[in-house]
């Protein structure tokens, strides 16, 4: 009986509901439609049920539908985040559309060089959403997600891009590259480790670009090769025969020199020297191989920066103990 259901919650369900019949009849007027879409987003932020009636009732996968069949690029996006925000609030959401198809529909759009750099940025913000703790569905991703890792890099010959859009573009790259760690650590998934792998020589080619302290750049990078090589003997070993370790080292070196008179630099060398340590931990060869970087003088006087934080302290701390392991003292 209606009269037994919470007013708050009847009235959410009926907004929901006229929301729902709002888009389908408003499909000649974008600015209608993403303005429905955004007050359903903040509908169902407010409480998961809301997320599953507007499931039951069709909402889900009509905006998925209109997500594929808008003419309109700032309702396809729009449509496209409402559903990662919605399968990542609700776990039926997400088994609901963890499908074949769309999985398929997705990675179309997104290996379309026309395709809007913010409807591919938001496509990818999805597929993560669903990829996450979820081993099934993320084979289906990790494969053209290493493509699109390596043509979307903003410094890549591939990536012709107008300046105008290269914000954008650093934007796509940096979502690829967490897509490409959920697929790799979340969880562990050492199938999709080895094929991430094949990305290493372009990484280190990466690297070798870093003039400068860069964080959209380093932190991406960065979690990139740490999540692959984590817990994995034979990932540690494939960086390190590239050439990548060497360059990750020779670059951390560089950046520490200007760490004791700019925070970005410090910041920057943390996350490098954690890389560092991910690279080589329980692995006694690599460690070994490191001692002949010169690394240990770099780290001291790190240590020793006085805008050094103490969780970064404790990260050059550990990266010491290795080069000491390494020199057999």
């Amino acid at each position: 009986c209606p009269s037994e259901i919470p007013k708050d919650k009847l009235y959410k369900n009926t907004d929901l509901s006229l929301l729902l019949e709002c888009l389908k009849y408003q499909m000649r007027c974008p600015d209608s439609q993403k303005q429905a879409l955004l007050t359903i987003y903040s509908i169902c932020q407010q409480r998961e049920e809301n997320v599953d009636f507007f499931r039951e009732i069709g909402g889900v996968v009509f905006v998925y539908n209109l997500s594929k069949s808008s003419s309109h690029a700032e309702v396809r996006e729009t449509a496209l985040f409402i559903l990662g925000t919605l399968a990542e609030a609700n776990v039926y959401c997400k088994q609901a559309l963890c499908r074949r198809e769309l999985f398929s529909d997705l990675t179309d759009g997104l290996m379309q060089q026309d395709s809007p750099l913010t409807q591919r940025r938001v496509a990818v913000y999805l597929i993560s959403v669903l990829v996450a703790n979820n081993r099934q569905h993320q084979f289906q991703f990790r494969l053209i997600d290493v493509s699109l890792h390596r043509t979307s890099f903003p410094l890549s010959g591939k990536a012709t891009v107008k300046p105008a859009n290269i914000t954008q573009l650093f934007q796509l790259w940096t979502s690829v590259s967490s897509a490409l760690c959920g697929c790799v650590n979340n969880p562990q998934n050492e199938e999709s480790q080895r094929i991430c792998v094949s990305a290493f020589p372009l990484v280190k080619s990466w690297l070798q670009q870093l003039s400068h302290p860069q964080a959209e750049m380093v932190q991406p990078i960065c979690s990139f090769i740490a999540m692959t090589v984590a817990n994995n003997h034979c990932a540690q070993e494939s960086f390190s025969i590239v050439g990548g370790l060497g360059t990750l080292t020779q670059t951390l070196i560089r950046f520490a020199s200007d760490a004791s008179h700019s925070p970005l630099a410090c910041q920057l060398s943390v996350i490098m020297t954690k890389t560092v340590s991910a690279c080589i931990t329980d692995n006694p060869v690599l460690v070994s191989g490191l001692a002949g970087y010169g690394l240990v003088p770099p780290l001291i006087s790190l240590l020793s920066s006085p805008i050094l934080e103490p969780q970064g302290r404790l990260i050059i701390i550990l990266a010491l103990g290795h080069c000491t392991e390494a020199s057999g003292n």
